[in-house]
C-alpha cells in the first residue's frame, strides 16, 4: 500500500472470519506495516476481543498501544445463534432478534472507535474501517425486507459520519469510512448465493484485495462515506 506512512501499525478485528483473515494474511505481507495486530473473539491470549464486551476491546487496545495507522472493523452477523433467519416482512420482527443485531453491527464497531481511535497517529494519515453493507443504504433500498440487518447497517453508517466529523478536527488526514466487500464466499453469505451469476461471489482473498486497494485509494473528501468494492460511493 503506497499511501502511508512507512512502518505503520495496524489492526485486524474479526481475523478468524474468512475476510478477516484473508486481509490480516495481506497486510501482513505488505512492507508498508510493520505490526499488524490479528484480533478476533476466538482468539486467545494477546488476540482475543469480544466486541460485545467493552472491558475486552479495552483491554486489547492497552495490549496494542499507540500509534496506529490502519484499524479495519471486520466484524458482524446477518444470522446466527439467537438470530432469526433475515424478515421478509415486518411481520417476522422480533425484538429480541433485533436488539442482537444492532449490538453486533453497531454497538460493537462503536465501542471499537471509542477505544482505539485514541489509538491512532495523531498527525499524517490515518485510517478507521469498518465494514458494513449495501443494504444499510436507505437511498438504495428498493427491495425491503431484512429489518434487522438493513437498520443495524444503516446505524452503523450514521456512527461512521460522526466519527470522521470528530476526528477530522483533531487530524484533518484521519479518514473514517465504511466498506461493502461485496458478496463474498463466507458463512454470512453461503445461504443466499442460489441463483448468483458467476463472477458475483468473491472469494476471501479477492474481496481482500479489492478492500486494501480501495483503502489505499481514500483521500481525506471521503471520510464519512460508504464505499462499495470497487471505489464506488454507496448512497446514504
Amino acid at each position: 500500500m503506497q499511501s502511508f506512512p512507512p512502518e505503520g501499525a495496524a489492526v485486524v478485528i474479526g481475523a478468524s472470519g474468512g475476510i478477516g483473515g484473508a486481509l490480516a494474511a495481506q497486510l501482513r505481507a505488505d512492507p508498508a506495516f510493520t505490526a499488524v495486530h490479528a484480533l478476533a473473539r476466538s482468539f486467545t491470549g494477546d488476540g482475543h476481543i469480544d466486541v460485545t464486551e467493552e472491558p475486552s476491546i479495552a483491554a486489547a487496545a492497552a495490549r496494542i498501544g499507540p500509534p496506529l495507522r490502519l484499524v479495519i472493523v471486520a466484524t458482524g452477523a446477518l444470522q446466527g445463534p439467537g438470530f432469526a433467519q433475515p424478515e421478509k416482512t415486518y411481520r417476522a420482527i422480533d425484538p429480541v432478534a433485533l436488539m442482537e443485531s444492532f449490538r453486533l453491527n453497531t454497538v460493537g464497531p462503536a465501542l471499537v472507535a471509542k477505544h482505539l481511535l485514541p489509538l491512532m497517529a495523531p498527525r499524517g494519515r490515518t485510517v478507521f474501517v469498518a465494514l458494513s453493507a449495501r443494504v444499510g443504504s436507505i437511498g438504495d433500498n428498493r427491495a425491503g425486507g431484512w429489518h434487522a440487518y438493513r437498520a443495524s447497517k444503516a446505524a452503523l453508517n450514521m456512527i461512521l459520519r460522526n466519527l470522521a466529523i470528530e476526528t477530522s478536527r483533531r487530524n484533518p488526514e484521519a479518514i473514517c469510512v465504511g466498506l461493502h466487500p461485496g458478496t463474498v464466499d463466507t458463512g454470512l453469505s453461503r445461504p443466499f448465493q442460489r441463483g448468483l451469476p458467476d463472477g458475483q461471489v468473491f472469494s476471501a482473498e479477492t474481496s481482500a484485495h479489492h478492500l486494501l486497494a480501495v483503502i489505499d485509494g481514500l483521500g481525506p473528501a471521503d471520510s464519512g462515506t460508504v464505499l462499495a468494492w470497487d471505489g464506488k460511493t454507496i448512497p446514504p
